[in-house]
């Protein structure tokens, strides 16, 4: 396999430290301390060495070490609490960090007893070189999560957030899976499965499989236990950071921690029930019966949704004169020719919202009161209650309906680009392939042009071919450019330059196919027999790099 990189070591160490309940940079410190032993794989070891049952094979890769690195580190601090350590012992809760003390016995190594059988032998080491190590490795972790100076908060913060939890649990999936996580580190498992059991008696087993929401009652038992069983040991507080970061599904326990200085409740943001709110956006279509009380569900969400001050104001922008649905009207086919007009608009407003939903509160409290009131519930809070539970039944969302995009403008500028729109009328490239996604727009008017002009050339050459091209890079930003080793004034900055591959042809192959005609640069590759380039410089230009 050859030596890793720092970043694909240090993934294992997060891997295994979160499965282990322990801290990561004692990993990384345990590899930098035995940096002599060369493995199976080529890598260098944590001083992992083979004990009991767990022969030398089953430690001769870096993943393998890192692996019972981890067991090593979780045995040694469980069999220090059973000589009587306690939390203060082994943890600095002020640094967020294991102790000198603990430290110490690190390097001294360790030996497993032979009840202990996925644990190996840990060999000693340099105390001082562990030290340094760990704490470097600490300092750099803070620094790029940039973490809270002073933790002291912490511990406090994690009993308050867990006493709150079984109030403000609701059966939804991801609270479900940040308890049983909970579960899982706090008992020394390996996996959810292990936790489930451990919650639940055997006989019960093939029943949670079936339907998992038969674990709240005894998760939210566990969870009641917290506060009276904390004892501030480094895998319980590992734990309880675990479950913060998976209910309030953050990208990372460095995150986490970050939240917890400012806010301990566990209580959900109106933003989980977006899914809820958007699938049942998407079946308003299909279901609409054009009822008095649907059509004024729907115009009172128009109404929010627009922040709009009255429902003439609504009939008016949907461009039907308030008068003409006064009680003065007579004429019943002119009625329900309004009607049927009002109901059209209505609908092409309701195919619109997954689209333009951009998460604002005033949208999200415009579709809360289209539920309400399609649903004929007296409160808010009640409607928000059954959004919950249609959220937990989310597993096969409704598929996106007919997407109805902007109308297409006379001509591109840097303003007024739809990223899903053809570049050509009737074109087969894209916005989105242009400007990766949105992320690198054209910052003026040439460089519009430019994309325009690739574009055109770019659809004959489509043609030629007759096959898709899957583009790999179109325009380049010139700062990122610079940044990535471009060439200075490379045609990518300019817009009018395209490198992709086409399935089934060598650059070679399309090379032949293009050369008699095509009028600007045509390029190829030595080293990457798949990647052609064109340009729409203004001369013809030929090449293979």
């Amino acid at each position: 396999m050859g030596t890793l990189l720092p970043n694909q070591r240090n993934y294992h160490y997060l891997l295994e430290a979160e499965r282990a309940g322990i801290h990561k940079p004692i990993l990384a410190a345990l590899y930098q301390a035995h940096a002599s032993l060369v493995l199976g794989d080529g890598e260098t070891g944590l001083g992992i060495s083979p004990a009991n049952r767990i022969s030398l094979e089953q430690v001769n890769t870096f993943p393998a070490q890192v692996q019972y690195g981890a067991n090593v580190i979780r045995s040694l601090t469980e069999s220090l609490i059973t000589k009587g350590w306690e939390g203060i012992d082994l943890w600095n809760a002020s640094h967020g960090c294991y102790t000198n003390k603990f430290l110490e016995h690190v390097a001294q190594g360790y030996a497993p007893t032979t009840s202990e059988t996925t644990t190996a032998r840990l060999e000693a080491c340099d105390l001082e070189a562990l030290q340094q190590a760990y704490f470097a490795d600490l300092e750099t972790d803070g620094k790029t999560e940039k973490l809270p100076q002073n933790l002291a908060y912490l511990e406090q913060a994690l009993i308050t957030i867990a006493q709150q939890i079984p109030h403000c649990y609701m059966g939804l999936t991801h609270q479900r899976d940040a308890i049983l996580e909970m579960v899982r580190i706090w008992q020394q498992l390996d996996t959810r499965e292990q936790a489930i059991a451990f919650l639940v008696p055997t006989e019960q087993l093939a029943a949670v499989s079936e339907d998992e929401s038969q674990l709240d009652v005894p998760l939210k038992q566990f969870v009641r236990q917290i506060s009276d069983n904390y004892l501030g040991y480094p895998y319980q507080r590992a734990a309880l950071m675990r479950m913060t970061q998976l209910w309030r599904q953050l990208s990372s326990p460095a995150v986490a921690i970050s939240s917890l200085e400012t806010n301990t409740s566990p209580e959900e943001n109106l933003s989980i029930i977006d899914p809820a709110l958007i699938a049942f956006v998407q079946r308003l279509s299909s279901s609409y019966q054009g009822q008095g009380s649907q059509r004024n569900a729907l115009t009172e969400a128009f109404r929010l949704w627009y922040q709009l001050s009255s429902r003439a104001t609504v009939l008016e922008k949907l461009g039907i004169a308030p008068e003409q649905l006064t009680v003065k009207t007579t004429d019943h086919k002119e009625l329900v020719h309004l009607a049927a007009q009002l109901d059209r608009e209505l609908l092409k407003f309701v195919r619109r919202i997954p689209i333009e939903y951009q998460e604002l509160e005033q949208q999200r409290q415009a579709l809360i009161r289209l539920v309400q009131l399609w649903r004929s519930l007296p409160t808010k809070n009640q409607t928000i209650t059954t959004l919950l539970e249609d959220q937990k039944h989310l597993d096969a969302p409704p598929q996106p309906g007919t997407i109805i995009f902007p109308r297409r403008p006379e001509s591109w500028t840097p303003s007024n680009i739809q990223l899903f729109a053809p570049i050509i009328p009737d074109g087969n490239f894209t916005w989105a392939e242009a400007t990766k996604g949105g992320t690198q727009m054209p910052p003026n008017q040439a460089t519009v042009d430019a994309i325009i002009r690739i574009a055109k050339l770019a659809q004959r050459v489509r043609e030629r071919l007759g096959r898709p091209l899957l583009i790999i890079s179109w325009y380049c930003p010139p700062k990122l450019n610079q940044a990535i080793g471009g060439v200075p004034d490379h045609r990518y900055t300019i817009g009018d330059a395209i490198s992709f591959v086409c399935e089934g042809l060598t650059s070679s192959q399309i090379y032949w196919s293009l050369e008699p005609w095509w009028p600007g640069g045509l390029g190829r590759y030595k080293k990457f027999p798949y990647l052609s380039h064109i340009d729409a410089r203004g001369y013809r230009a030929r090449w293979l790099n």
